[in-house]
């Protein structure tokens, strides 16, 4: 039986991989739950799964998640250590890195570290220093899976050999698929008046309000071409986008004998995350089989990078390498955060990110800590520029 480590617990990917653990009793043990701070969920997934380790975000909350399960075995810790320490105890073999921005970086490169097998939901962790957290992952023979359905979707798509006999696979295009989100066929002269509610209304999936502001901007799709670079070796010109509405194909891979593979499926990350739960086996993950007699007709569409300027804006940090990708994350978070909470508008979300790549120089990332600092230069200018556009609303 193997042991798991949750990082991000009560966030909708970690609700999914409990409920897909919860299926296979006799394959795995949850050894340790995080959450950063929402407590009463913590406890209920503490009860129901009694890992022998919890770990939350602050003293304030662990307190008051130690009160609710004072009666289990389970013991509660809070901070960065902590999680660095149950995503690397030899009590787990398996760690779903699963938690939002950049808070995950640490954790899931100290997962990479021990060794461990790395279900990977958190793409900032590629995003942020994919040159670092791929050598840690080879280094020490960690085992890395992506969860995001697009990825996924490649790493089924993709020969058994790739990576290992270069040249040898005919990849000619990894295709990634997106859905357009909310705003796919709003007229772009009325984006500037989309609420954030309006933002999280995603039309396929649902997920956290950040993620779904990164959809409804399509950062997240342009998120997911820097880590499809890096998890499948892919320079940004082999990388293309194809709007497909219906997230019916979640990717495909294209090759030079003109075959493209796709893997089809119902929009529920449960499939993805049971794949990787048990590759190279294959398990029930609760989800429904696609029935193709009820599929409408598919659609696919080239990306308007007007109504998108945040996937263009990846693409360019792809691009120029170095810190580029971490300067455009943590901008993303700041101005995503601000928008959330009606400070900016939507369409100021990629001139705060505009505003930070310009002005804060990016370079090699040889360390964590370099990334961090360039990560913390990008936070200070994008809030700058927050602050300046929020001014001049409030007049």
């Amino acid at each position: 039986m193997q042991g798991i480590t949750i990082l991000g617990a009560t966030g909708s990917i970690g609700a999914s991989t409990l409920d897909v653990v919860a299926r296979h009793p006799d394959r795995y043990r949850v050894y340790a739950l995080s959450a950063h701070a929402r407590v009463e969920e913590l406890a209920a997934a503490c009860r129901q799964f009694r890992p022998q380790r919890a770990v939350v975000g602050s003293p304030e909350a662990a307190a008051r998640l130690a009160a609710l399960i004072a009666d289990l075995p389970t013991s509660v810790e809070y901070g960065e250590a902590a999680l660095c320490d149950i995503a690397s105890s030899a009590d787990t073999d398996i760690v779903m890195a699963a938690i939002v921005g950049a808070a995950g970086l640490a954790p899931t490169l100290a997962a990479a570290r021990a060794g461990k097998k790395i279900l990977l939901a958190n793409k900032e962790a590629l995003v942020m220093s994919g040159q670092l957290f791929m050598d840690a992952v080879r280094e020490h023979k960690a085992t890395l899976l992506p969860v995001d359905s697009e990825h996924n979707a490649i790493f089924q798509a993709l020969p058994s050999s790739y990576g290992r006999v270069p040249g040898a696979c005919g990849v000619a295009k990894i295709l990634l698929t997106a859905s357009g989100g909310p705003f796919l066929n709003r007229a772009v002269e009325t984006l500037g008046s989309v609420t954030p509610d309006e933002a999280c209304k995603h039309p396929n999936w649902v997920m956290g309000r950040k993620i779904s502001v990164d959809s409804a901007t399509m950062m997240n799709k342009g998120l997911e071409v820097i880590e499809a670079h890096w998890l499948f070796g892919a320079p940004a010109d082999q990388i293309d986008v194809v709007i497909h509405p219906q997230s019916v194909i979640h990717s495909m891979v294209s090759y030079v004998d003109g075959s493209v593979l796709a893997q089809l499926g119902n929009p529920d990350m449960r499939t993805p995350i049971a794949n990787a739960l048990a590759y190279p086996d294959r398990i029930d993950s609760g989800v429904a089989q696609l029935d193709l007699t009820q599929m409408a007709a598919l659609q696919f569409f080239a990306p308007d990078f007007e109504r998108f300027p945040c996937l263009a804006l990846a693409f360019d940090a792809l691009r120029a390498g170095g810190t580029a990708p971490a300067l455009l994350n943590a901008a993303n978070e700041v101005a995503v955060q601000a928008f959330l909470e009606r400070r900016i508008g939507f369409r100021d979300i990629d001139r705060v990110i505009r505003h930070a790549l310009d002005v804060v120089p990016h370079g090699p990332a040889p360390s964590i800590e370099a990334v961090l600092d360039q990560d913390a230069r990008a936070r200070a200018a994008a809030n700058d520029a927050v602050s300046t556009i929020a001014s001049g609303l409030q007049r």
